[in-house]
């Protein structure tokens, strides 16, 4: 390669690594799981208190169901704590809301649509349910209507700590 295309190359990374950072600081984000459409999403602050059906983007805890979970691939890694991607969920459920975990999800009564639980996932390893329980102060029950997703259904209420913002899509499709 001349000197010239070695130049090139350099300038195009450098914009290239601009753009990425100017989008990052700007609050957008790729979204390449298919919980949500794929795509480009920004993160926006939340102007009211979060309610049911507002789609957020959340950092998991770094525990160890969640290192397990990105071991097996359910989650991709990020710049989150822990080395994880922000998930892009749907609010389920608050604090104080009661959450049964049985074939499907049941919260305070009401069944949530799309949340079949699966006992294995695609590689056929056994799959462990939340147990149920109210959300606990400072936690959110997340869901997303696609049937493969590693939500609340698996690993329970998530802390709002964690919480980046609302998500908006800017440029999505569905697969």
């Amino acid at each position: 390669m001349t000197k010239r295309g070695v130049r090139l190359l350099g300038v195009a990374g450098i914009v290239l690594s601009g753009m990425t950072l100017a989008g990052f600081i700007g609050g957008y984000r790729l979204n390449f799981t298919p919980s949500e459409p794929l795509g480009l999403w920004r993160i926006v602050k939340a102007e009211r208190p979060l309610q049911i059906g507002d789609l957020v983007f959340i950092c998991p805890p770094d525990t160890e169901p969640f290192r397990q979970a990105r071991d097996r691939g359910y989650l991709r890694r990020g710049l989150c704590p822990g080395g994880f991607a922000p998930l892009i969920k749907t609010v389920a459920a608050l604090p104080g809301d009661h959450v049964d975990v049985g074939a499907d999800v049941v919260i305070d009564g009401r069944p949530l649509p799309d949340s079949k639980l699966r006992a294995f996932d695609g590689e056929g390893r056994a799959m462990a349910a939340f147990s149920g329980n109210v959300v606990p102060p400072g936690h959110l029950f997340l869901h997303s209507s696609f049937a493969s997703s590693y939500d609340s259904r698996y690993f329970g209420p998530i802390p709002v700590k964690g919480l980046l913002g609302c998500a908006r899509p800017v440029f999505t499709f569905d697969p």
